[in-house]
């Protein structure tokens, strides 16, 4: 398993540790950040939870992996996610602070998290399901080489689109 990933661009990439857990309630109460996933306000979430139900809670899941982003100019930029379930589907997510947005931060955090689902997680598939208003969102997602198709959520079609990629298309366009 990669425990850190350092990029020519000035990235980290690492495992989220009990060391990131402000960076990452700050980020989860961050309305801009949280908009598009239904929070305007944040989630509200506190540090003693993250550190004694939700960091212990990912740690267990060997299904599923978080990893910090920082810049070495830019500090903490925000986090990607997998969680792989029983037929090789992974979900993805990502998300990232305002100032560190535009910059190409997601595009490289978001193929990490890609490539350690393939790898580590043993994905045959990984999906995302970004709000229809993000346009930046879709943008980044298609950009990555992500094909939108039906939604399996009949009540998310609405909102939501359903976009998936395979491992085979990833690593050719790798």
């Amino acid at each position: 398993m990669h425990k850190e990933s350092v990029m020519e661009n000035g990235l980290t990439i690492k495992k989220t540790t009990e060391e990131d857990l402000e960076n990452i309630r700050d980020l989860w109460n961050n309305g801009t950040v949280m908009y598009y996933v239904g929070f305007p306000e944040g989630l509200g979430v506190e540090l003693e939870t993250l550190k004694e139900k939700w960091l212990p809670a990912m740690n267990k899941n060997t299904s599923k992996s978080h990893y910090s982003i920082y810049h070495e100019d830019l500090g903490f930029c925000g986090e990607s996610y997998y969680e792989v379930d029983e037929k090789g589907l992974a979900a993805l997510d990502i998300k990232l602070m305002p100032k560190t947005q535009g910059r190409g931060i997601a595009y490289a955090g978001l193929k990490h998290a890609i490539s350690e689902a393939f790898l580590t997680g043993k994905a045959d598939f990984v999906y995302v399901d970004p709000h229809k208003e993000n346009a930046k969102a879709l943008k980044l997602y298609e950009r990555v080489g992500f094909v939108k198709k039906e939604h399996p959520d009949p009540e998310e079609r609405d909102r939501h689109y359903y976009m998936e990629l395979s491992k085979s298309n990833f690593m050719k366009n790798t």
